[in-house]
């Protein structure tokens, strides 16, 4: 956490830099108003790219990882178990339901097993306890 905060308070920090060059350079009549909103988006799209390619790089646990063993001994049903990968991966419930082609209130019961079966109160709980068991 500490370090996205330090990253967008540095990206912040850039921000008002380039603006305050920018600014002078149009003053003293250096640069044109069109050659700063330019290098400014070029500077900006060069940095979405660089944070883009680091949030999409992301680790999972291949099948090959998943302890088979703890699933079994918790007695996850297949279903329940999908609904927790796509918890995992941040979906609502309704979003899980539509893509399982189940209802809603079918999903909250394969949650609230989960949550049962897992000793967790919290869906971030869940999930944590999940990771630390590696069955996901």
């Amino acid at each position: 956490m500490k370090r996205t905060v330090y990253i967008f308070s540095a990206l912040i920090i850039v921000l008002l830099l380039l603006f305050q060059i920018s600014k002078y350079a149009i003053y003293t009549n250096d640069l044109t108003l069109e050659f700063t909103i330019a290098f400014v988006a070029i500077v900006f799209f060069f940095i979405g790219v660089l944070l883009n390619k680091k949030s999409s790089t992301k680790t999972q646990i291949s099948q090959e990882d998943v302890d088979l063993k703890k699933l079994k001994t918790l007695s996850l049903s297949d279903r329940e178990y999908e609904v927790l990968k796509e918890i995992a991966s941040g979906l609502s419930n309704k979003e899980i339901a539509e893509k399982l082609f189940l209802t809603e209130s079918t999903i909250k019961t394969h949650v609230s097993n989960l949550f049962v079966k897992l000793n967790a109160k919290r869906r971030t709980q869940a999930i944590r306890m999940a990771k630390e068991m590696r069955i996901i």
